[in-house]
């Protein structure tokens, strides 16, 4: 038995996150910190979860890079920003057991967003240092800059 994949069926081919779509996004979140003036760290992955950029803001409380990192982490696996995952993680949402349920550096406080590309997940921005509200702004500036969208809150 033979399989083919017709043209119109075939997946289409996603441009991956690039290192220079990871300092778009970088440099974006930390224009809309610097202009808060609120010290970050900011932590771009690619599609695996792999680091493609990172920045600590030499101010920034140094824990925040570890934040910005698992931030970013949880938005890309659970492909969801992570303000919109703090409510199920709680002790009687639906999710609570999932803070402890894997071995793996899940955080979930707003300030994390997945980043996608013609509809495909190719990476994720995470954004630490700042109150969880003021993260996820920072971080909603990167993505926007990227997909040239308009910023929402």
């Amino acid at each position: 038995m033979s399989t083919t994949v017709s043209a119109a069926t075939a997946p289409a081919t996603v441009t991956p996150l690039s290192t220079a779509d990871a300092e778009l996004l970088l440099s974006a979140a930390r224009r809309a910190a610097d202009a808060a003036g609120v010290a970050v760290s900011v932590t771009v992955l690619d599609a695996g979860g792999h680091p493609l950029a990172f920045r600590r803001d030499d101010r920034s409380v140094l824990v925040s890079g570890e934040t910005s990192t698992r931030k970013a982490y949880t938005a890309l696996q659970l492909d969801a920003p992570t303000a919109d995952l703090v409510d199920l993680v709680k002790p009687d949402g639906p999710f609570h057991s999932l803070t402890t349920a894997l071995d793996r550096p899940l955080l979930f406080i707003a300030g994390g967003l997945p980043v996608h590309r013609d509809g495909r997940l190719v990476g994720a921005v995470g954004v630490g240092g700042g109150a969880p509200a003021q993260d996820h702004s920072f971080a909603t500036a990167a993505v926007a800059a990227l997909t040239g969208a308009a910023p929402r809150g």
